[in-house]
C-alpha cells in the first residue's frame, strides 16, 4: 500500500517530448587520454634503437612504466580540476570513478617502475638489488626526489582504499589528498632530469612542460581563481536554517545575481560556509529548489561534522559557493516518460526535477519512517499542481511499503519498462533499486544516477 497524490496530467497534454542528443563528451576525452598514452610510448619507441638481454628489457619496461605514470599524474589532476566541460559532458560521479580507477593505475605503473628500473640496474651492474636500490636513492638528488613522491602517492593510494576510507571523515580524506600535489611536483622534476626519453631532447621537454603547466593552470583557475571571483561577485549568505524532518534541514541562501551561477535542477554545488569549524572545508550538496536569481536552497542530512554543524549556522553567515557541477539533469532524459526514484534525503536532487521536468513524471520517495519523508507537503503541492503522480513508500510496520523489487516497482509505475529513470539515494538502496529496474526491462542507458559520496 502507498500514500499516492495524483491529477489529470495537465503537465503532460499537449507536450511533445524531443529526444536529447547524445554528448560526444565521454567519447572524446577518452580518446584524448589515450591518444596521449600512445604518444607517450611513442617517445619511448623513437629514443630506444635497441633491447638487448634481460636487463635490457627489464629497464626498457621500466622507462615505459614510469612514463606512463608521469603522464597518468596529469590525467588525474585533470580529471578533476572542475573543469565544467568534462564535469557536464561526463558526469561528476563518473569523473570521480575514472580518477580513483587511474589512481590505481598510477600506483600500480610507479610500483613498476621502481622495481623494474632498480632490477635491470642490478643486472647490469652486477650488483645486488639492495645495495642498487642505495646507490640509485643516495647517489642522485632528483632521485631522492622521485622516491618521496612515489611514497607520498603510495600512501595516498593506501587511504582512498575503500576499507581505510570508511574509517575517515570527507574533510580529512580530502585534505590528505593534497599530497599528491607534492608527490607530482617532486615526481615531475625527477622524470626531467634522471629520464632517458628526456635528458638531450629539448622537444619532449617542452611538450612535458607544456602538459603539466596547462593542467597547473585548469587547477588554479577552476578550483582557485573561480571560486574566490564568484564569492566576492555574489555575496551569498545564510538567510534561514528551516528543520524538515529528524537531522534534516534546509539552508537558505540569498546572494546577488545567482542566475548567473546557471545552476540546474539535479545538480549540486560545493558549499562553503565562512563560520567557525566549516570555512577550511567545502561539501557538495544539492539544490532542492530550482535556482532563483535572488535566493538558493539546499536540503542535509546530518551524516558527519559538517553536514550536522549545518543546523546551527546564524543567519548572516557568509557562503562562498563552486559549480555547480554535474550531470544529473533534464539532458540526460531520452524517453516520453519519467520516474524519479528516491532513498532518504536522496530526495533533494530530485524534488528540484519534479518541479521542472515536462511531460509525464512519477515520483517514489522511500524512508525508513514516515516521518523522514522530508519536503513531503510541497511534493505533494507539486503533484497537484502539475497533475503527476507521487508514491511515498516507508519500511515501518503499518505504513505504507512497497518492496524495492522488479514486482513492486512495476505495481507503483505501469508501463515501467519505458520510463527514463532518475535515482538517487544511499549506496545499498541504489544498488538494490538498478537491480530491481534491470529486472523489470529498464535498459541500462535509461537508467541515471549520480553519487556524491567521493
Amino acid at each position: 500500500m502507498t500514500t499516492t497524490v495524483t491529477g489529470a496530467s495537465r503537465a503532460s497534454g499537449g507536450v511533445r517530448h524531443r529526444r536529447p542528443r547524445r554528448t560526444p563528451v565521454p567519447f572524446l576525452a577518452q580518446l584524448l587520454i589515450w591518444a596521449g598514452a600512445a604518444g607517450v610510448l611513442g617517445l619511448w619507441w623513437s629514443h630506444t634503437t635497441a633491447v638487448v638481454g634481460p636487463a635490457g628489457w627489464l629497464t626498457g619496461a621500466g622507462r615505459i612504466t614510469g612514463l606512463l605514470a608521469g603522464y597518468a599524474c596529469a590525467v588525474l589532476l585533470a580529471l578533476m580540476a572542475r573543469v565544467p566541460l568534462l564535469d557536464h559532458g561526463v558526469g561528476t560521479d563518473r569523473l570521480a570513478r575514472w580518477h580513483a580507477l587511474g589512481g590505481r593505475c598510477t600506483v600500480s605503473l610507479a610500483l613498476a617502475h621502481t622495481l623494474l628500473v632498480i632490477w635491470g640496474y642490478s643486472l647490469t651492474s652486477h650488483t645486488g638489488v639492495v645495495s642498487e636500490t642505495s646507490t640509485l636513492v643516495l647517489s642522485c638528488p632528483d632521485l631522492l626526489k622521485g622516491t618521496i613522491g612515489f611514497l607520498l602517492f603510495l600512501a595516498t593510494g593506501i587511504l582512498s582504499a575503500r576499507a581505510a576510507r570508511r574509517r575517515m571523515s570527507y574533510e580529512t580524506w580530502h585534505y590528505l589528498h593534497f599530497a599528491t600535489y607534492l608527490a607530482v611536483f617532486l615526481s615531475f622534476g625527477h622524470q626531467l632530469s634522471d629520464g632517458a626519453d628526456f635528458v638531450g631532447d629539448r622537444l619532449a621537454q617542452a611538450a612535458w612542460y607544456a602538459l603539466f603547466i596547462g593542467v597547473a593552470a585548469l587547477l588554479v583557475w577552476f578550483r582557485f581563481a573561480v571560486p574566490l571571483r564568484r564569492g566576492l561577485r555574489h555575496r551569498m549568505r545564510v538567510a534561514e536554517v528551516r528543520p524538515e524532518a529528524p537531522g534534516v534541514v534546509s539552508v537558505h541562501l540569498t546572494g546577488e545575481h545567482l542566475d548567473e551561477l546557471g545552476g540546474e535542477p539535479g545538480q549540486f554545488l560545493r558549499w562553503r560556509f565562512l563560520a567557525r569549524g566549516l570555512w577550511w572545508t567545502a561539501n557538495p550538496y544539492s539544490l532542492s529548489a530550482p535556482a532563483h536569481p535572488r535566493h538558493l536552497r539546499i536540503t542535509v542530512k546530518s551524516a558527519g561534522a559538517h553536514s550536522a554543524a549545518l543546523a546551527h549556522l546564524a543567519p548572516g553567515t557568509r557562503v562562498w559557493a563552486e559549480g555547480p557541477y554535474g550531470g544529473f539533469t533534464a539532458r540526460r532524459r531520452t524517453a516520453a516518460k519519467v520516474l524519479l526514484l528516491a532513498g532518504g534525503v536522496g530526495i533533494t536532487p530530485l524534488r528540484a526535477l519534479f518541479e521542472t521536468l515536462p511531460g509525464q513524471v512519477t515520483l517514489v520517495h522511500r524512508a525508513r519512517r514516515t516521518v523522514d519523508l522530508a519536503l513531503r507537503a510541497e511534493i505533494d503541492a507539486i503533484a497537484a499542481r502539475r497533475g503527476a503522480t507521487v508514491h511515498h513508500v516507508v519500511d515501518e510496520p503499518g505504513g505504507p511499503a512497497s518492496p524495492l523489487t522488479a514486482a513492486g516497482l512495476s505495481a507503483l509505475v505501469p508501463d515501467l519498462a519505458a520510463h527514463d529513470v532518475y535515482l538517487c539515494g544511499p549506496p545499498g538502496m541504489a544498488r538494490a533499486a538498478t537491480g530491481a529496474l534491470r529486472e523489470a526491462g529498464v535498459p541500462a542507458r535509461r537508467i541515471h544516477h549520480e553519487s556524491f559520496a567521493f
